[in-house]
């Protein structure tokens, strides 16, 4: 998985790349079709924003997050990706299945 961390108006500090790196080893450990995830960190007047983009095998996901610490914005922006994981995976294996049921049910 190749992890890409950019800042918008921010310098990325070390703690920052490493909590984003913490925070998204969590996402592979659930799906580990991710092939890259490029991280976007943004300071805006008073708010602090994360986004990123993830590519999978055969799709691609965003998610953006905005609160007013970087931390907590990186925090929501895993629990959205997360989800969105969750739900294709899901789609996945409910796909596959299907067509598993339906070829038992061709050869009955």
């Amino acid at each position: 998985m190749q992890l890409t961390i950019t800042g918008h108006h921010i310098d990325v500090t070390d703690s920052m790349e490493q909590y984003v790196k913490e925070k998204t080893a969590k996402l592979k450990r659930h799906f580990d079709q991710v092939l890259t995830i490029q991280v976007i960190l943004e300071v805006q007047k008073l708010t602090h924003k994360a986004e990123a983009t993830l590519h999978i095998s055969g799709n691609h996901l965003f998610a953006d997050a905005t609160s007013n610490d970087m931390y907590s914005s990186i925090d929501l922006l895993v629990e959205k990706l997360d989800r969105q994981i969750m739900k294709q995976k899901a789609k996945k294996k409910g796909h596959n299945r299907q067509q598993a049921t339906e070829l038992k049910l061709a050869v009955a």
